[in-house]
């Protein structure tokens, strides 16, 4: 049994609230990483994490889907941080020195988060990508979902999954030999 989708239940039906703790703890890192590939702040996406929690701990809805829980989580994620990018359109112009400030925070949390000089460099890789791109290649490979997932967290059919992974990692491939890196499981 998906350990996030019992421990749901147990918060929903039974009040539990050490549940709402264990799905927080096991899926805040990864979903804050997901959205800051959909809205592109990693400030932001913690914001919008942290409200998909809210959701869950006030309206409890119900998965009544048959994608496993973490695909539930993701695709409410996804469409908190789709909403807020159409209320917010409009681009917020700020200055060069606010600018460098937010790139140096994520540029922080980068290096904790990746350990190692390669992992950097496709991280940085990534971040070139186009959004649809990024986005599958963090579901699928990061995230560890399955293709079948990642299409309902998505809102495609499999085949566009498919097509996608393939696509967004000959970009990435490419991204990469120009930077002068060369991996040859890509």
């Amino acid at each position: 049994m998906d350990n996030g989708a019992s421990s749901y239940r147990r918060f929903r039906d039974n009040g539990d609230e050490n549940g709402l703790a264990e799905i927080i703890r096991l899926y805040r890192d990864g979903l804050i990483f997901y959205l800051n590939s959909i809205v592109g702040n990693i400030h932001l996406a913690e914001e919008l994490a942290e409200d998909t929690f809210v959701l869950l701990g006030t309206k409890k809805p119900k998965n009544k889907g048959g994608a496993s829980f973490k695909t539930w989580l993701y695709t409410i994620g996804r469409n908190l941080a789709i909403n807020h990018l159409r209320k917010h359109s409009k681009m917020k112009k700020i200055s060069v020195d606010e600018l460098a400030e937010l790139m140096d925070d994520e540029s922080d949390l980068e290096k904790l988060y990746l350990r190692d000089e390669r992992s950097i460099t496709v991280h940085r890789a990534l971040g070139t990508l186009k959004a649809e791109y990024r986005q599958v290649l963090w579901l699928v490979y990061f995230e560890g979902l399955s293709h079948k997932e990642t299409s309902a967290v998505m809102k495609r059919s499999v085949h566009n999954i498919d097509t996608l992974v393939y696509r967004a990692r000959k970009a990435l491939k490419t991204q990469l030999e120009r930077s002068g890196f060369f991996y040859e499981e890509l």
